[in-house]
């Protein structure tokens, strides 16, 4: 693929922006609105074309690489996010549906969300957590994803090795607010800080992520083809225009990691990015990165509690919302 890039990501506010900010759904649209099918069945018409053309594009990438690169995510409807019986079953079904060795259906870290991954990994689907913003929240999407391997072991697959993971570690965003918040103290010590947290979080994780999948556990598994679940840094444009286009995206390079990139931080980063292996350069500063905005009185915590809350919140609302234009849409059309 130009420009190195590997595999491909949608959510519900990308296909929001695709398709309320061109025409090129308008006839396939339309065509479906006049073969009676409802608006929202449409939707995830459009939405299962675009990703099997994807899933088909990305296909010679993930067979030359043996199955490690190469995929593309779709969401399921984030409305579901707390439930956890209704999340497996629309996981289920959009893997059916598309049916692809290189798609990963998405699926939010929430506490409900947990036991639909487990329960996918366990029946052999690929699946991409999404929505992580907190190191212990990310120890458990990975406890999550090693016990579903067992438990598929436990079925009778002997073969691990067709079952992908990335784990979707937000990253700007975590910035977004604990910047909001050093600024409210407003003492000296604490505007210092600002635009340090969310990668020194994110370099803590892949501590984490490197301790994991490491020892006796991971081994018997690693042992039957179990590939890495694989750190994702995701939302990595920068949202404070004082900052480095690519600050979020030179400061986490590393093994076994994954970098999901708007188009402007794409270019940026082929323009003036910075190559080099920084996500465990120094993993002592970065741990004291993150005791120094404790000190102050942030919460991380709290912070990743508010920023999954505003997360779901967000997804869903770019999902009623293009609902709502297309049922518009489909009014003009009848």
């Amino acid at each position: 693929m130009s420009s190195g890039i590997r595999g491909l990501t949608s959510n519900p506010a990308i296909f929001q922006k695709a398709i309320e900010g061109s025409a090129d759904y308008d006839q396939q649209f339309g065509q479906l609105i006049a073969d009676g099918v409802a608006v929202d069945s449409a939707y995830w018409d459009l939405v299962a074309s675009d990703i099997r053309g994807a899933l088909n594009a990305l296909l010679p990438v993930y067979e030359s690489s043996n199955g490690t690169d190469g995929f593309v995510s779709v969401e399921v409807d984030p409305a579901l996010a707390r439930e956890t019986d209704q999340t497996t079953e629309a996981a289920r079904a959009l893997h059916d549906r598309l049916n692809a060795p290189n798609l990963m259906v998405k699926i939010p870290g929430t506490v409900e969300g947990l036991p639909s991954v487990r329960t996918m990994i366990g029946e052999g689907r690929s699946i991409n957590i999404t929505l992580i913003f907190s190191v212990p929240r990310y120890s458990e999407v990975m406890e999550a994803y090693i016990s579903g391997l067992e438990d598929a072991v436990e079925a009778g697959r002997d073969d691990l090795s067709g079952i992908a993971s990335v784990a979707s570690f937000f990253i700007s965003r975590t910035d977004s607010e604990v910047d909001r918040r050093l600024e409210q103290i407003g003492t000296d010590a604490a505007l210092s800080m600002r635009g340090r947290t969310a990668v020194a979080q994110a370099q803590v994780a892949y501590q984490t992520f490197k301790t994991t999948f490491d020892g006796p556990r991971w081994q018997a598994l690693a042992h039957k083809g179990a590939q890495l679940q694989r750190p994702l840094w995701a939302s990595t444009s920068t949202k404070n225009p004082s900052y480095s286009q690519t600050l979020y995206v030179d400061e986490l390079i590393g093994p076994n990691t994954v970098n999901t990139m708007p188009d402007n931080t794409i270019d940026a980063f082929v323009e003036k990015g910075t190559v080099a292996r920084t996500v465990d350069a120094d993993p002592v500063e970065a741990q004291g990165v993150l005791d120094a905005v404790s000190t102050l009185g942030i919460d991380l915590d709290d912070v990743a509690e508010l920023l999954e809350e505003e997360g779901v919140a967000s997804f869903v609302k770019s999902f009623d919302e293009l609902l709502s234009s297309l049922s518009a849409k489909a009014d003009s059309l009848t």
